[in-house]
């Protein structure tokens, strides 16, 4: 009996213990897309590469895979049915399976999916979001120990932040058209540590990251027009910078030299009419609201159901002005900002901006001094991380969509289109394309790196390559 004691603490701390091998949540360790890895990648990865290790069927979803040790973890939906996933990292074959059961599913975007999110594991929990069900909670083998119930969320594209762990709470961000929060969340039984409202956010899909500044971690959380750090501890909100993207689907990085980095494009950058003038031309039935027909063609109109939070039909002063500020904030950019800032330091701690080849969907990834970032069309820029300077820029085999994004182990960058085609490039400045490849279907989800090899979901396969 001691014996079999022994060695089911040996296996539980096994488990649960993190080598640097791992790749515990979205985009890996610290969710900067780095792997912290000294062993040699495949170059030459895709549907017939000759470094296939397996390859695995799944059911569709565009989560992440998140590697802990001998398990992977993915999400998907078969029918109405929403899962987690537990692969072996050995042969990709199916450990365990998990419901997620749900009483309706949300709206989601054309190409979207319910299993967005990726996973978050620490070898101890692994937690999981579906925007239809909320936070939920299993230990390494599939049981259940937790679930928050939320949602659906209101907003008719879904959900996509993805959970982050953080010692021991989970760190959860939803934007969406009205009642956008941050929380965290005791990560033993599901309870909430703190939630901070963010009362002017709308939709947006960033994952956020962790800044340490002075010894004190920050939450990072970019959306509708402005970037806000938060204390880990509190919730407070440390600084705000005014001036990105009306919707951010891009998340944050920190680089070597403790800045941050972000790039982000969504929305239209249009000043608006203030409310006044548009109440006293085209309010028709005088009720001092603003109804779609009355409102002249503009961004405002085009996007009416988003900003109406009461779903009243209409648009009060309150309503409209919310809207219209982060119309008038939001722009394309790309910029590195400076530890240490209190309040709004939108002019005091920008080191540099950047407004050229920024990408959508797909996040920076900062290595050795460089800002490495993909545009759709399949344009990839290096830019200098001390002033923004553009160093080299050129054009990836696939020359669409890029909704992954791009991860980085061995001095190669693995960079893969919405149809498919993945490139991989040098890592320097002046960076070259090595290798190109194909899967010949689309992919969403971002590769992993983990234990010398690079794991690829498409959207009905999960592949595993070995040097």
């Amino acid at each position: 009996m001691l014996r079999l004691a022994i060695l089911t603490l040996t296996i539980c701390s096994v488990l649960a213990s993190t080598s640097r091998s791992d790749w515990p949540q979205f985009r890996g360790p610290g969710g900067n897309g780095v792997a912290d890895t000294s062993e040699s990648l495949p170059a030459d990865i895709g549907r017939d590469s000759s470094a296939l290790v397996w390859r695995t069927p799944l059911p569709k979803g565009h989560s992440s895979p998140v590697i802990h040790g001998e398990r992977i973890y993915v999400t998907g939906i078969i029918d109405k049915s929403l899962q987690i996933f537990a692969l072996s990292r050995s042969d990709g074959s199916i450990i365990w399976t998990a419901d997620a059961d749900c009483e309706e599913l949300e709206s989601i975007h054309r190409i979207g999916s319910h299993a967005t999110p990726s996973v978050a594991t620490d070898g101890d929990v692994v937690v999981s979001l579906f925007g239809s069900t909320g936070l939920m909670c299993h230990d390494p083998e599939g049981h259940l120990l937790w679930h928050r119930q939320m949602g659906p969320f209101n907003n008719s594209f879904g959900a996509a932040s993805s959970p982050l762990l953080v010692d021991n709470v989970v760190v959860m961000v939803q934007d969406h058209d009205a009642d956008s929060f941050l929380g965290v969340y005791d990560k033993q039984s599901g309870k909430t540590v703190w939630r901070a409202e963010r009362p002017n956010s709308r939709r947006n899909y960033a994952t956020p990251c962790i800044w340490t500044v002075a010894g004190q971690q920050q939450i990072v959380v970019a959306g509708s027009a402005q970037v806000s750090g938060y204390d880990f501890k509190t919730g407070r909100v440390v600084w705000t910078i005014r001036g990105v993207s009306r919707v951010v689907n891009t998340t944050p990085v920190v680089g070597d030299d403790n800045r941050l980095y972000l790039a982000c494009t969504g929305g239209s950058e249009t000043e608006q009419p203030v409310f006044s003038e548009v109440l006293l031309t085209s309010d028709d039935n005088n009720n001092g609201t603003l109804e779609p027909g009355e409102l002249p063609k503009s961004p405002i109109r085009n996007f009416f159901a988003q900003f109406d939070r009461d779903a009243s039909g209409s648009l009060d002063i309150y309503e409209y002005n919310s809207i219209r500020e982060i119309f008038s904030l939001s722009q394309t950019v790309a910029m590195a900002v400076r530890p240490g800032g209190k309040g709004d330091v939108t002019d005091s701690h920008i080191e540099w901006r950047q407004s050229q080849s920024i990408p959508r969907n797909s996040s920076p990834l900062y290595h050795d001094g460089t800002l490495f970032l993909v545009k759709d069309g399949g344009i990839a820029s290096s830019l200098d991380a001390r002033t923004g300077k553009i160093l080299h820029r050129s054009r990836m085999a696939g020359t669409g969509n890029y909704y992954s994004s791009p991860v980085l182990g061995d001095g190669k960058l693995y960079v893969v289109s919405e149809r498919g085609h993945v490139t991989v490039i040098s890592t320097g400045p002046e960076w070259a394309r090595i290798a190109d490849g194909t899967f010949g279907e689309d992919v969403y989800a971002s590769p992993a790196i983990s234990h010398g090899c690079v794991f690829v979901r498409t959207v009905s396969q999960l592949y595993c390559f070995r040097q």
